[in-house]
């Protein structure tokens, strides 16, 4: 290498992203007692699955180089002024929310808010979210976010099916929903024998027996309807009624609650989340509080910690698919946390008065535009609030003028030749109006209009319909208004949790690893987030590049032949996954195979994903080192041979190792006719250094949030695509307008293609070498911690040479027997050092699962070491009677500085063993906001939307009396 190429290469980003320097590797190769990190390699992956090649990419080039070249890609996408609509709604980012949370790693880099101490702030954000859904919708209770419109369509029609009175298989969908929400609801259909019947919902009510009735409101056409009696009369049937709504009309519309629907779901893109070319958007979920045990995704409540002070969690955990797995309500994992947090803030900023004033203002407009085109003789919409239909013009001559303007306008394709839409929005001007007239042939004064047209702009929302009740009433959102406010506000929920930029988060299985800045910075571009998901093929040149390049990076990296990103989270990568290798079974006329085999230690939404396939669940046992039980695989895939459909296998496993028989795993599973499909969750153990493409596996989906570094955001946003191997190739998602195999399994083609040039960047910036290098470090990190805590915690899991993967399950259960110190306890305590837990009890019970990530420098390693060792130090007291066992700084961990500071200290131990256990702390220390919450009180006092103190007092005092 020369002089110059050598100072260049410590411009390499992976030398940033990688945390351990040259040295420093060194001494960890040392402790573990490996040579190097390719003997390291080759002591822990099996050598029947080891590439004996580098990866087929470029080598890395620095960020500035990465930057540029993918300005230049961003470049080929035209931003066009959008009045398409169809769901999706230009908006104003309020900029103190796009600068303090979508571009704050104190939010983005969260993980979901499992351990609740250490996440009151961005629990508080999303009970806001809930509340404000809640009351927009007028519903009892809200969710705290799903992945897009779509797919919460498809959640509301399972749960309609499981709550309604009605034994019936059908629903009926509104031919006026939204395209893309008929399209995902019948995707979703058909594996679970569910009929949908589509059309004009009077008609199809007439005579019929169903479960369910969607609708939309208002309709795709923006249309309003009047749906109180068709309530009535599914009421009268023992069905349920679903409504997907428009949360800034509802400010003007009446509440779906307050004429007795059931469900209510939509999105809340439009409370300042950009397009981004069809996501990530926080979709929601609201229902009658009668079917809060059943309803899918996360739940936000109000509980009080251990010192009787009111605290957020999640509540009702016993609902989610990690727990009830094949019996589960979802497969959900991840949701929307991040843009549900950016949604709520909007509300908060903007308070009832400020979204009321936005939508009179798009309403009027709207008004506006509409008696414009009625006095020129053009047939417009009766009733809208921001959506109108254009009809008996030549729409194809109307678009060809309207791309010339550079507009886009809605749609309707060959089957309305006559017809367009045109959507108004917050980013509507007098000027887009007079655009618009000019291209239907308008000449109109706005500003006569607009003293005239009062009694048009009434009629367009029938008065039956016009919003009479309150919302958003609560202090919180009629507080923040001014930015000074509202940026304290934010910072002071940020400063209430850890995130990735404090501290390391461990969470074996979860992969929380560096976010980089320059993978962050394209995504609020404007030639990437203005993008609406059905502009023309011709504005999005520059996407469709991205998109094509990450395609082909993905597929070499895992070794199958094909990728489609539609699925916007794990778990839905999971489902369309299993939909291939079902329609590839039908397509070959084996259409009854439907068994699938899943290891006891799979991830929860295995079975989950498997259930809403229509398949049936068969679990395979697991040996004593954690590894799939052959003998007991082999017989269950020779007893299911006539109708085995999958194996669903994690690989690495789930347990922390490399399993040596994945190969022949793979082959039992073939000989008996089935496909093999790996949950990509530990992927990033295996890139540069395996394939599971190349090993005998037939479909993966991929987690951009963990391997490729889309960031966690406290829950999501994710992308989980789904690859194959080329005879399953046929079988990916479709796309909207076009017929396939399996439909689409989320809202926009490209699923949450405005984060896609994160990974793009990521993949870029570190090269084939690169990646490898980070795979290795993985390894040596996780193997650095499980040997340094060997004397102290036994690994209970290791594969060959005694090695561990990339994350190791430390074994608390003999400590819970000698001292009664839970691994809780554990997780609880080392919130007192400023670190967030690792993976509790999963997937073993009474142990703590750690994967440190290849981004996490040795000193924060040694810094998660000391912490460890310290409290096995304070366990041993327990153990030899030095401390009381209910008594001591781990059953009463974590330690708030009220605690601390309280003018009574009644415990054995000190203050300080308490807030600073080791002295690092005294120059540093993260302060929990909240005691060790209750649990049991969040899920016997269920409390999901914002309430005010008088509520705990309330029910403290019926405790007192009860």
């Amino acid at each position: 290498m020369s002089a110059l190429s050598e100072l260049e290469a410590h411009n390499d980003f992976h030398s940033r992203h990688i945390g351990p320097n040259g040295a420093e590797i060194a001494e960890m190769l040392a402790v573990v007692g490996a040579a190097s990190l390719d003997a390291l390699v080759d002591a822990i992956v099996p050598s029947t699955i080891k590439l004996d090649a580098p990866l087929a990419l470029p080598a890395a080039i620095n960020e500035e180089e990465a930057l540029a070249k993918i300005r230049a890609i961003a470049g080929k996408n035209e931003v066009y002024r959008s009045f398409i609509g169809q769901g999706y709604y230009g908006t104003h980012t309020p900029k103190v929310i796009l600068r303090n949370v979508l571009e704050n790693p104190a939010w983005y880099t969260a993980y979901t808010p499992y351990q609740a101490e250490i996440s009151q702030g961005r629990l508080e954000a999303l009970l806001n979210f809930q509340t404000m859904v809640s009351d927009l919708t007028g519903m009892e209770i809200a969710n705290s976010s799903l992945l897009d419109e779509a797919t919460a369509a498809g959640e509301a029609m399972t749960l309609a099916k499981r709550s309604a009175k009605s034994k019936s298989s059908v629903l009926l969908v509104a031919e006026d929903c939204h395209p893309q929400t008929i399209e995902v609801v019948k995707t979703r259909a058909e594996p679970l024998g569910i009929e949908v019947q589509i059309g004009f919902v009077p008609e199809l009510m007439k005579g019929n027996e169903y479960f369910g009735v969607l609708a939309q409101y208002p309709a795709t056409t923006g249309l309003i309807h009047d749906m109180r009696a068709l309530v009535r009369q599914a009421h009268d049937k023992g069905a349920l009624f679903c409504v997907a709504a428009d949360l800034l009309a509802l400010t003007l519309l009446e509440a779906p609650g307050t004429w007795d629907a059931d469900i209510v779901v939509g999105n809340s893109q439009r409370f300042g989340v950009p397009f981004g070319f069809g996501g990530p958007h926080a979709g929601f979920l609201a229902c009658k509080d009668a079917f809060k045990r059943s309803m899918p995704g996360r739940l936000v409540g109000a509980s009080v910690d251990s010192q009787g002070q009111p605290a957020y969690r999640l509540t009702l955990q016993t609902r989610e698919q990690h727990i009830r797995r094949e019996k589960a309500t979802s497969n959900i994992c991840t949701a929307q946390v991040l843009l549900a947090v950016m949604a709520s803030m909007y509300a908060v900023y903007h308070g009832p008065e400020g979204l009321t004033r936005i939508a009179r203002r798009v309403h009027r407009l709207t008004a506006i535009l509409a008696e414009g085109l009625k006095r020129a003789g053009l047939n417009v919409s009766s009733t809208y609030f921001d959506t109108v239909a254009v009809s008996g013009i030549d729409a194809r001559a109307i678009h060809a003028a309207a791309s010339a303007a550079r507009i886009n306008l809605r749609n309707f394709g060959a089957r309305a030749p006559q017809l367009i839409g045109i959507s108004l929005d917050e980013t509507a001007t007098r000027a887009d109006v007079v655009a618009l007239w000019h291209l239907l042939g308008v000449s109109a004064d706005i500003d006569a209009l607009d003293r005239e047209i009062d009694a048009a702009e009434e009629s367009a929302i029938p008065p039956a319909l016009r919003r009479t009740t309150s919302f958003l009433t609560h202090p919180v959102f009629n507080a923040h208004h001014s930015e000074h406010e509202m940026l304290r506000y934010m910072r002071s929920l940020a400063d209430k949790d850890l995130a990735l930029d404090r501290t390391m988060i461990p969470l074996g299985s979860c992969t929380m690893k560096l976010n980089a800045t320059s993978e962050m910075i394209p995504v609020t571009w404007p030639e990437f987030a203005n993008i609406h998901p059905q502009a023309p093929k011709e504005q999005t040149a520059g996407y469709r590049q991205l998109i094509t390049e990450l395609e082909r990076m993905l597929a070499e990296c895992t070794g199958y032949d094909a990728v489609s990103l539609q699925p916007n989270s794990g778990a839905q990568g999971e489902y369309a996954g299993l939909l291939a290798i079902r329609a590839y079974h039908r397509a070959r006329g084996a259409g009854h195979r439907n068994v699938c085999l899943i290891p006891e230690s799979a991830h929860g939404t295995n079975p989950a994903s498997a259930q809403l396939c229509g398949m049936s669940v068969v679990a395979v046992r697991t040996d004593r080192n954690g590894n799939v039980d052959i003998q007991d695989l082999r017989a269950k895939a020779q007893q299911h041979s006539q109708d085995l459909a999958a194996l669903m296998v994690t690989y690495p496993s789930t347990h922390g190792v490399f399993e040596e028989a994945i190969v022949e795993i793979c082959e039992i599973i073939h000989a008996a006719g089935g496909q093999v499909y790996t949950d990509g969750a530990n992927l990033n153990a295996l890139v540069g250094v395996a394939k599971p493409g190349k090993y005998g596996s037939d479909v993966s989906h991929l987690n951009l949030h963990k391997t490729f570094c889309i960031p966690h955001g406290g829950g999501g946003p994710g992308v989980g695509p789904v690859a194959v191997k080329s005879h399953l190739a046929p079988y990916l998602p479709g796309r909207l307008g076009t017929e396939s195999a399996v439909g689409m399994v989320s809202a926009a083609e490209f699923g949450s293609a405005s984060i896609l040039p994160i990974p793009w960047m990521y993949i870029t910036m570190m090269g084939r070498e690169g990646l490898k290098r980070a795979t290795q470090v993985a390894l040596l990190n996780a193997n650095y911690i499980a040997k340094k805590l060997e004397p102290h915690y036994p690994t209970l899991y290791a594969g060959r040479n005694g090695y561990v993967a990339h994350e190791c399950i430390l074994d608390l259960r003999p400590i819970r027997d000698a001292s009664g110190i839970s691994a809780e306890d554990v997780a609880k305590r080392l919130m007192d050092y400023g670190f967030h837990a690792p993976t509790l009890s999963f997937p073993v019970a009474g142990t703590l699962m750690v994967e440190p990530t290849e981004s996490e420098p040795k000193i924060e390693l040694d810094r998660f070491i000391e912490a460890m060792i310290a409290i096995r130090e304070d366990i041993r007291a327990v153990e030899k009677g030095d401390v009381d066992r209910d008594d001591n700084p781990l059953k009463n961990a974590p330690h708030t500085a009220a605690m601390v500071m309280a003018e009574n200290w009644a415990h054995d131990y000190t203050r300080e063993s308490a807030a600073f256990p080791v002295a690092s702390l005294k120059r540093h220390k993260y302060w929990p906001p909240v005691g060790r919450v209750d649990n049991a009180y969040g899920d016997r006092n269920i409390m999901c939307s914002c309430v005010p103190m008088s509520a705990y007092e309330a029910d403290d005092a019926e405790a007192a009396t009860g």
